[in-house]
């Protein structure tokens, strides 16, 4: 067998790896990127239709595998707001444990690491393609994307993420596989399954919204609907034309979210979403029925001639909001 003569630059290597520390040795492993094939991948925060009447609920995809080293970058693809949460380290959450609470810094502020350790909790922070949303605190930050690597050290295995917003319906999952492993899929192949189930929830929803259409009747308004996978955010229907002295009726059978039927500009003081005003007798003004929970009703009835219009408190922004015209 013949040996070849290592050139110079290669001796010098040796001589200088011969010399580091193992802490050395170890911050050498660590920053192998350039070394090891690395990927970045992207995962969209939710969904929605072009004129955001139908939000999903879902990341899309919401599984996929990579390799220590790599990093995934989560983009808000919604105006309903999401966050990428990690519960210690990713470990698997009970229903009562996910949820959100706009007065809860360590929900709404992002997390300052951004390299996974497979421990600590890592938080995202809002995430929306809006640039405001009215029904936050505007002490909240809003984000558009949010970056993770995970470290040539990350144990292979499953860690599962949330939504606060939207608990265990939404939740998504990051396999991890030791540095080097073959990737079985490719950003393309992702993005590909990204936009069959993207179409998918908002066919989905179109479907919602025909249930609540044939619900709706001319003095009755139905709130929405939302089925676990995607949200009507509508109220069906949005225009209503009643003579002064009828009662118009806002019904929510379908839905899990939260609404409001807010007339004027929302309370300042308190509780925004507490009920306030007169539906009894209402001539304008400040109106709001407070959050209308599963199977309620809220009765307005109409003391004056007018168009009166009115919103979602959580949701006018994307869009839900309503008029009722009332005739002599």
């Amino acid at each position: 067998m013949r040996i070849r003569k290592m050139s110079s630059p290669g001796r010098v290597l040796i001589a200088a790896l011969a010399l580091l520390t193992p802490a050395a040795l170890y911050a050498a492993a660590d920053s192998a990127d350039a070394i090891v094939s690395t990927q970045t991948y992207t995962v969209h925060v939710g969904n929605q239709a072009d004129n955001m009447a139908i939000q999903g609920e879902r990341f899309l995809p919401g599984d996929i595998t990579i390799n220590a080293g790599d990093t995934v970058v989560w983009k808000a693809r919604s105006a309903e707001p999401h966050t990428v949460t990690f519960f210690d380290g990713g470990q698997p959450q009970s229903p009562d444990a996910v949820f959100f609470d706009p007065t809860d810094p360590s929900q709404t502020t992002r997390s300052t690491s951004h390299d996974f350790d497979g421990a600590s909790t890592y938080e995202s922070g809002v995430m929306t393609t809006l640039s405001s949303l009215s029904a936050l605190p505007p002490f909240v930050p809003l984000y558009h994307k949010y970056t993770l690597h995970f470290p040539l050290d990350t144990a292979p295995g499953t860690y599962t993420y949330y939504c606060h917003f939207h608990g265990v319906m939404m939740r998504g999952e990051v396999h991890v596989q030791a540095a080097g492993s073959a990737r079985p899929a490719t950003q393309a192949d992702y993005d590909a399954e990204a936009a069959l189930l993207a179409k998918a929830i908002v066919a989905d929803g179109r479907a919602e919204l025909k249930k609540a259409t044939a619900l709706s009747r001319s003095h009755k308004v139905v709130t929405g609907a939302d089925d676990g996978l995607a949200m009507v955010m509508r109220f069906v229907r949005g225009r209503v034309v009643v003579h002064k002295g009828d009662t118009v009726r806002w019904a929510n059978p379908l839905n899990g979210v939260p609404h409001t039927v807010t007339f004027g500009a929302p309370m300042t003081t308190g509780d925004p979403t507490a009920p306030y005003g007169n539906p009894a007798r209402y001539r304008g003004g400040q109106l709001s029925s407070g959050i209308i929970a599963p199977q309620s009703t809220f009765r307005v009835t109409f003391k004056r001639t007018g168009t009166f219009a009115y919103r979602c408190f959580f949701h006018g922004d994307l869009g839900m909001t309503g008029k009722v015209v009332v005739k002599p």
